[in-house]
């Protein structure tokens, strides 16, 4: 008879039993994560007014969205795994206190220059409690049922979190200046870190092997150069800038493969990496993550410069992709265990690439709400169908002494994914309505008499045209109204990369991710491997000791 791997215990044995206070444990996990989540799109809102306090060009705009993703992105593998040696607690509460000050660092920031590196600590703080929730789900929760479900609760609202973000910062900006929605993780963290201390197992299924720092710092510059190149590649002044970047990606890239096929502990264990259930669940998670918070950087945007939402109702706007996202996350639990991950992965990326069609065909300027909540709730569904499986296929195709590089994994399908996703928006936002703005010029009979100076301010973003427009009331129709149409023609080509990415990456799940007796099939030869390979280390280890 063949054993089912959804009942075996990655560490030997039956499977492990839920943690007393499962519940508490769970919801204690959810709250760190919500810490780290919550920064995550909270300043998109805040985006105009920043742009606006700051006369700051699409690019700063761009930086300030993406660099919190970009801290956590950089960071997830390397303080994972700092996690199963040190202490997955140790880690996760260091990282709820660092989040404070980061805060107050973008609340106070005199400069954008000073915000840009609050975002960037913040998300290094984040980096540290993030990845040690899911491994402590995958260390206390046996494989089967109930781990699932509690990814799928895990996953479910930590999307919601970040997608009720806009909501709060929109409540804040109405009567407070922008600065406001950097203070909403402070309580937060607090409530973190009480629960944390009090709930969380100080130790539990963690490594003696030594960390392998080297390949985390080649991790953290490998990510970095590559997210940077991708926001920095439409400035044009900034073209030697992008090739130094991508240049340093490429060396940073060889030698992290270099290095992590050489240690004796890698950081990212390539032949683990290497198993189908593992590296299509994490392209597909990435793609999948991504989209929702590209969907919201530039949809925020939108509603706020395009449709003139005020910051509130800009932010409720996007509670359709919070609810469905909660509502959805159990049937993708039942999905999976039913079906397999690649049903609910499949399944999950039709009802995105829906919301993208929709935000394409349908976000035009006038419409009214019900478009632009069909384009949130389409995202929202997709989010909560793919977000269990593409989570619960990376823990379940590592050993438990692997589980840092699982969760680290999962997180980088939320940060990577939405760093990447988020600038190749932005590129293609900036891009798009710069030469939209410049045909437009060119196009205008006083083409010629616009200073240099005025042409660049127009050109730079959607707030320095509004600058403009308040600097000559006289012409403020015309350009309002040529912003609009510029801002439509970028955002167009970033909803077209969208369903771009979408459709290649439902592609690579349909042809290669297994299909649910394979799949279970593969997961038990693996974790049968594992078994032996661990036994293969003890043994000359307990001789040289007897």
């Amino acid at each position: 008879m063949t054993e089912n791997p959804s009942s075996v215990n990655p560490v030997g044995g039956t499977a492990l039993a839920e943690p007393a206070n499962a519940k508490v444990v769970l919801y204690t996990l959810i709250i760190i994560a919500a810490v780290a989540n919550l920064p995550l799109a909270m300043a998109n809102v805040a985006l105009p007014s920043i742009g606006e306090a700051f006369n700051a060009t699409q690019t700063q705009l761009n930086l300030v969205a993406v660099a919190y993703s970009l801290g956590l992105a950089c960071s997830v593998l390397w303080f994972g795994a700092l996690g199963d040696r040190y202490g997955r607690k140790r880690i996760a509460i260091l990282g709820v206190i660092l989040a404070i000050p980061a805060a107050l660092i973008c609340a106070f920031a005199p400069v954008i220059q000073v915000l840009i590196f609050g975002r960037l600590f913040g998300g290094f703080a984040a980096g540290m409690a993030y990845p040690t929730t899911l491994s402590l789900i995958a260390a206390l929760w046996g494989p089967g049922p109930a781990r699932t479900r509690s990814i799928a609760l895990w996953a479910a609202l930590g999307g919601a979190i970040s997608a009720c973000g806009p909501l709060l910062s929109g409540l804040l900006l109405t009567t407070f200046p922008w600065s406001s929605v950097f203070y909403v993780v402070l309580p937060v963290a607090v409530v973190a870190l009480f629960m944390g201390l009090k709930y969380l197992p100080a130790h539990i299924n963690e490594t003696s092997e030594k960390v392998d720092n080297l390949g985390g710092v080649l991790s953290l510059v490998l990510i970095g150069s590559f997210i940077l190149a991708i926001n920095f590649a439409p400035v044009a002044s900034a073209r030697s800038l992008v090739i130094v970047l991508s240049v340093i990606t490429l060396i940073a890239l060889i030698f992290f493969i270099i290095r992590q096929r050489r240690a004796a502990n890698p950081l990212y264990d390539l032949k683990v990496a290497a198993r189908r259930t593992f590296w299509v669940a994490a392209v597909g998670g990435i793609i999948v993550f991504g989209s929702l918070m590209g969907a919201m950087f530039i949809g925020q945007q939108f509603l706020q410069d395009v449709l003139g939402y005020s910051t509130v109702y800009a932010g409720f706007a996007i509670l359709p992709a919070a609810i469905f996202m909660v509502l959805v996350a159990p049937r993708s639990a039942k999905l999976v265990e039913e079906r397999g991950s690649r049903f609910a992965l499949l399944a999950g990326y039709l009802f995105v690439l829906l919301g993208f069609v929709t935000m394409l065909l349908l976000w035009k300027e006038g419409i009214p709400y019900w478009m632009v909540g069909l384009g949130y709730a389409f995202v929202g569904i997709g989010v909560g169908l793919a977000g269990t499986p593409a989570s619960r296929a990376l823990t379940a195709s590592v050993p438990v002494t692997r589980v840092g590089m699982a969760s680290g994994t999962a997180d980088l399908q939320r940060d990577l994914g939405g760093a990447f996703m988020q600038s190749i928006f932005g590129a293609l936002l900036a891009a798009g309505y710069a030469a939209a703005i410049t045909t437009a010029l060119a196009a205008s009979p006083n083409a010629a008499a616009i200073p240099s100076t005025i042409t660049n301010e127009l050109t730079m973003s959607y707030s320095g045209a509004m600058s403009v427009a308040e600097a000559y009331p006289q012409y403020s129709e015309q350009i309002s109204a040529a912003a609009k149409a510029a801002f439509l023609d970028g955002d167009d080509m970033a909803y077209l990369a969208g369903i771009i990415f979408v459709l290649l990456g439902a592609a690579l799940v349909f042809f290669l991710f297994p299909k649910r007796d394979q799949e279970r099939k593969m997961l038990l030869e693996f974790h049968q491997k594992d078994m032996a390979d661990k036994a293969a280390t003890a043994s000359p280890e307990s001789a040289s000791s007897a």
